[in-house]
C-alpha cells in the first residue's frame, strides 16, 4: 500500500509530529525508526531515541552527532527507576510542547511450546513485551497529556501511543494453520500486549490521546531471521506511513504495516 515503483518512501509525514519517543532504538526496527524518521523529509522537531546502553549503541550515536534534533537517552524498560530516570531527562527535553508521539518497541522473543515453555520464560516475556510499554505510558501520560492539550482531533499531531505487536499475538489467526512458529511465550506476551492497547485507548480516549497496535510485519532482524519476506527499510517505511495516518478511527485498534486490520 505505502510502497511506491521506484521502492520504498523513505521520509514518512510526520511534519505534523514535534516530538517522538522511540524505546528499543539501538538495533533492529527500532534502530531502523530512527535512521527513516532522520532523514526523511517531513521529520519531527525531536526525535528522543532509547536504549539501555547508549555507550554501546554505536550506530545510534553516530546519528545522533550527525543529525541535528536527535537525543538518545538512556532506559532499561524493565526497570521503573530507569523509566523514572528517563522521564525527567525527556521532560527537560521537550518542555511545555509535552510529547506527541511514544513508540513502545523495545521486546524480545523467547521460543517453547508445551514440552519446552518454561514459567521463567513466561514471565520474562511477559515483564518486558506487555508489562513494560504500560509502566512507560503510564510514567509518560503528563507529558502526553501536555502535548493533548494542545489540540483536538487524535493523531500524532496531537498525543499518540504505538505498540509495536506482532501477528502472532493474535488469538484468531493462532486457530487457523498459518503458521508452525512454537513461541508460547511471545505470542502471550503480545495477545496480552493488544489487550493493554485497548485499555489505554478505552482509558485514555478522554484525553485525546489515540493508542494503537501495530505488526510490523515478518521482518529480516535479528529476531526475524534471514528467512524472512520483509526487510527493514520496507517494513518501516510501511509502519511510520500508517503512525502518520492514524485517526480516531484507528483508536484501539489493531493494524499491519500495509494498515490493514488484524483479527
Amino acid at each position: 500500500q505505502w510502497l511506491s515503483a521506484d521502492g520504498p518512501a523513505m521520509g514518512a509525514e510526520f511534519q505534523s509530529c514535534q516530538t517522538v519517543l522511540i524505546t528499543g532504538a539501538s538495533r533492529g526496527l527500532g534502530l531502523q525508526m530512527v535512521k527513516q524518521l532522520v532523514t526523511g523529509n517531513h521529520r519531527p522537531l525531536k526525535i528522543i531515541a532509547t536504549a539501555r546502553e547508549p555507550a554501546a549503541a554505536k550506530e545510534l550515536k553516530e546519528l545522533s552527532e550527525k543529525y541535528k534534533g536527535l537525543h538518545v537517552v538512556p532506559l532499561d524498560v524493565v526497570s521503573q527507576g530507569s523509566i523514572e530516570k528517563a522521564l525527567q531527562e525527556v521532560g527537560s527535553l521537550v518542555g511545555d510542547e509535552g510529547l506527541n508521539c511514544l513508540i513502545n518497541n523495545a521486546g524480545i522473543m523467547i521460543s517453547g511450546d508445551i514440552e519446552t515453555v518454561t514459567a521463567e520464560g513466561m514471565m520474562k516475556n511477559f515483564e518486558t513485551n506487555t508489562v513494560s510499554p504500560l509502566m512507560i505510558t503510564k510514567a509518560f501520560l503528563p507529558l502526553l497529556r501536555k502535548a493533548a492539550a494542545k489540540s483536538t482531533g487524535m493523531g500524532i499531531h496531537r498525543a499518540a501511543i504505538i505498540n509495536i505487536s506482532s501477528m502472532l499475538g493474535s488469538i484468531e489467526l493462532n486457530c487457523q494453520p498459518v503458521t508452525g512458529l512454537k513461541c508460547c511465550p511471545y505470542r502471550t506476551s503480545k495477545a496480552a500486549l493488544n489487550m493493554v492497547t485497548r485499555c489505554l485507548a478505552v482509558d485514555l480516549e478522554a484525553d485525546g490521546i489515540l493508542c494503537t497496535a501495530i505488526h510490523p510485519g515478518w521482518v529480516r532482524t535479528d529476531m526475524g531471521g534471514a528467512e524472512a519476506p520483509l526487510s527493514k527499510e520496507d517494513s518501516i517505511s510501511s509502519v511510520l506511513k500508517v503512525i502518520a495516518s492514524l485517526s480516531e478511527k484507528e483508536n484501539g485498534g489493531f493494524l499491519s504495516y500495509d494498515g490493514k486490520p488484524l483479527p
